[in-house]
C-alpha cells in the first residue's frame, strides 16, 4: 500500500511540473521538463531522507551524492535553456510535428515526467527507513556516484567547449570522452543510478531498487535519449554524423573504430 506521503509527493510533483509547463507555454522552450525532472526528483528525494528515521549514515550518504547531483545536472540544462537562443532539437521537432495539438500533449509529456521523478526518488525513501547497511557496497555506491557525477560533468563540458569553437557548426565533437561513445553524458547518468541500490544493501525492499538503472537504460536507450538526439544529429551533420556512428560506441565509451 502506497503511504501517504508518497501520495502527497506525487501531487506536489504534479503541480510543480503543471507550473514548468506553464512556463514552458510563455517561453516556447519545452526544455523546461528537464530542469523540473532533475530538480524535482532531487528535491523530493532529499525531503524523504531528511524526514526519515532510518540510520544516520545511509540518509548522509544518499543525500549528500543526490544534492551534488541535482545541483549540478539542474543547473546544467537549466543554464542551457536560458542561454541557448533554439529548442532542444527533440522537443522543436515535437512542436514542428504536433502544430496547434501541442500544448495538450507537451502537458502530458510534462505529467509523464512528473510521474518519472516520483518513481527515481523512491530509492530515498528506502534509504529514509533503512536500518541496517554494509560498508563495502556504501563504499562501492559513493566510488560509482561520485565517478558518475564528474564524468558526466566533464563530457558536459567537453561538449560545451566544443560548441563555443567558431568552427563546430555542422561538425561532430570528437573532444575527451566522445571520442569514444557517442553519448557519454548519457552512459555517466545511468551509471549514476547504480549508487543508491549499493547503498541500499540491508534495506527493506531495496532489491528493487536494482530496477531503476533498467528503467534509466531503456528510456535512455528507446524513449528520450538515445533515439531523439541521433536523429536530429543526423539530421543536422549528415554525413559527419553518420561517420561518427560507423566508429564510435553508440553508449559504453570504448576504442574508437577509425
Amino acid at each position: 500500500m502506497i503511504s501517504g506521503v508518497l501520495i502527497v509527493s506525487l501531487v506536489l510533483l504534479l503541480l510543480a511540473f503543471t507550473m514548468a509547463w506553464w512556463v514552458q507555454r510563455l517561453t516556447g522552450n519545452a526544455g523546461w521538463v528537464d530542469v523540473a525532472w532533475s530538480m524535482g526528483t532531487g528535491l523530493t528525494g532529499l525531503s524523504y531522507l531528511i524526514a526519515g528515521s532510518g540510520e544516520g549514515l545511509p540518509r548522509l550518504v544518499a543525500g549528500a551524492l543526490l544534492l551534488v547531483w541535482a545541483t549540478r545536472l539542474g543547473g546544467h540544462i537549466f543554464k542551457r535553456v536560458t542561454n541557448e537562443k533554439q529548442e532542444d532539437g527533440r522537443y522543436r521537432a515535437m512542436r514542428e510535428r504536433l502544430g496547434r495539438g501541442a500544448q495538450p500533449v507537451f502537458l502530458l509529456v510534462f505529467w509523464a515526467q512528473a510521474g518519472l521523478a516520483w518513481v527515481f526518488a523512491l530509492p530515498f525513501h528506502v534509504i529514509a527507513s533503512q536500518s541496517l547497511f554494509h560498508p563495502i557496497t556504501m563504499t562501492a555506491g559513493i566510488a560509482i556516484g561520485l565517478v558518475a557525477i564528474c564524468g558526466e560533468a566533464l563530457s558536459d563540458h567537453q561538449l560545451a567547449r566544443f560548441k563555443a569553437r567558431d568552427d563546430s557548426h555542422g561538425r561532430t565533437c570528437r573532444d575527451g570522452l566522445w571520442r569514444y561513445s557517442r553519448h557519454p553524458n548519457y552512459f555517466f547518468e545511468w551509471l549514476h543510478w547504480f549508487s543508491y541500490p549499493l547503498i541500499a544493501v540491508g534495506a527493506k525492499g531495496g532489491v528493487w531498487l536494482w530496477g531503476l538503472p533498467v528503467l534509466m537504460l531503456l528510456f535512455l536507450w528507446f524513449v528520450t535519449g538515445i533515439p531523439y538526439t541521433e536523429k536530429q544529429a543526423l539530421k543536422s551533420r549528415g554525413a559527419d554524423y553518420r561517420d561518427y556512428q560507423r566508429t564510435t560506441s553508440p553508449f559504453i565509451p570504448w576504442r574508437s573504430a577509425s
